[in-house]
């Protein structure tokens, strides 16, 4: 879990900062990071078993 926490926290710091260097406006950047984010937390729930 956390190392799928860690890979999805570097990926998103850096195209974030990419997406904001390349001229697009700062609500744009956080909405594409909001769904990408999605999809970490979707495949952390995969991993970790319901208790």
């Amino acid at each position: 879990m956390r190392d799928i926490a860690w890979k999805g926290q570097m990926r998103m710091c850096r195209r974030y900062k990419h997406l904001v260097a390349c001229g697009k406006p700062t609500v744009v950047a956080n909405t594409a990071i909001a769904r990408e984010m999605v999809g970490f937390i979707w495949a952390i729930a995969q991993e970790v078993e319901p208790a």
